[in-house]
């Protein structure tokens, strides 16, 4: 009789189990809802570092050129070619894998316009987050002076400065 009262169950209940598998369920729900999140913020960032690079690259054109900035900012324009994809080196948007659409733009406009794959550049202009007008620039009057804006998926854009 003493064998029977001695004797313990081994495995686990179903209420365990469940509960386990509830704690795994909801682990990685929170992982997969986090993951976009996580990815935007990554590509946002590539974008940041991507605008940094063509404004130092802007720098050495017009240290090669005079104090002049470029003014072709098509894919196959000199500055292009030279400076940002010198090297196979890509340019591109790291959400399309597309070349980025650089425009450049003589008057403040809302950047609300701005897009993914696009940068906009405003020779004479410098970044000003005081303005009214949605643009995050203002005229400077100097025509060595550049401000470029980048679309950001976490919401609005990033401007930079040459």
């Amino acid at each position: 009789m003493n064998k029977l009262v001695n004797k313990e169950a081994k495995g686990f209940t179903i209420i365990e189990v469940v509960l386990v598998l509830a704690i795994a369920g909801l682990i990685f729900l929170v992982v997969f809802l986090a993951l976009p999140a996580l990815q935007r913020s990554q590509r946002d960032t590539q974008r940041k570092s991507d605008l940094g690079r063509m404004m130092s690259q802007i720098t050495a054109y017009t240290a090669n050129n005079q104090g002049v900035l470029p003014t072709a900012w098509g894919s196959s324009s000199a500055f292009m070619t030279s400076y940002m994809k010198s090297g196979g080196q890509s340019f591109s948007d790291p959400q399309s894998n597309s070349d980025y659409a650089i425009t450049s733009k003589s008057t403040a406009a809302a950047a609300s316009g701005l897009t993914s794959g696009n940068i906009w550049v405003y020779p004479g202009f410098k970044c000003d987050s005081t303005v009214t007008d949605g643009s995050g620039v203002s005229s400077t009057g100097n025509t060595r002076q550049l401000a470029a804006l980048i679309y950001q998926e976490q919401g609005g854009f990033y401007c930079q400065n040459n």
